[in-house]
C-alpha cells in the first residue's frame, strides 16, 4: 500500500463538511462622475481637497483613512469632501486611479515641457 492509498482511506474516513451558503451581495454602485482632486488653501496652507463623492459617509471615511495613511497626513472627511493637510494632488491622483477611481484634476502644474532647439525641433 503506498501514501497515495493510505491517504484516499483517511480521506473517505473523515466526516462530511457542512456547505458553504453562498452569500450574494448587492453589487456596489459605482463612481459615476470623476472625483475632483484640487489645491485649496485653509488657514494660510495648502490643503488637497477629494470632491464629488458618491457612496455613503462609511465608505468616504474609509477612503479618507486610506488616502491619509497612504500620504503620512492628517485630514478629515464629511459631506461627500476629503481635505488631505498638504499639497498631495500628484499622489492622491495617482493613488485614486489605483482604486480604480477616475479623477479629474483641478488647479495642478502644467508639466514642463523641454526646450526647442533653433530648428524647432525639441531636445530629449
Amino acid at each position: 500500500m503506498d501514501w497515495r492509498d493510505k491517504l484516499n482511506a483517511m480521506k473517505q474516513d473523515l466526516p462530511e463538511g457542512e456547505e458553504i451558503p453562498v452569500v450574494t451581495e448587492p453589487v456596489k454602485k459605482r463612481q459615476q462622475e470623476p472625483l475632483r482632486v484640487e489645491l485649496d488653501k485653509r488657514n494660510g496652507k495648502p490643503a488637497t481637497i477629494i470632491s464629488q463623492f458618491e457612496g455613503t459617509e462609511d465608505e468616504l471615511k474609509e477612503l479618507a483613512k486610506t488616502l491619509k495613511v497612504r500620504c503620512s497626513s492628517g485630514g478629515s472627511s464629511r459631506d461627500g469632501e476629503i481635505l488631505i493637510q498638504g499639497d498631495f494632488r500628484e499622489k492622491i491622483a495617482g493613488l485614486l486611479l489605483e482604486l480604480g477611481y477616475k479623477i479629474k484634476r483641478i488647479n495642478f502644474p502644467t508639466p514642463p515641457t523641454a526646450p526647442k532647439n533653433q530648428s524647432g525641433h525639441r531636445k530629449f
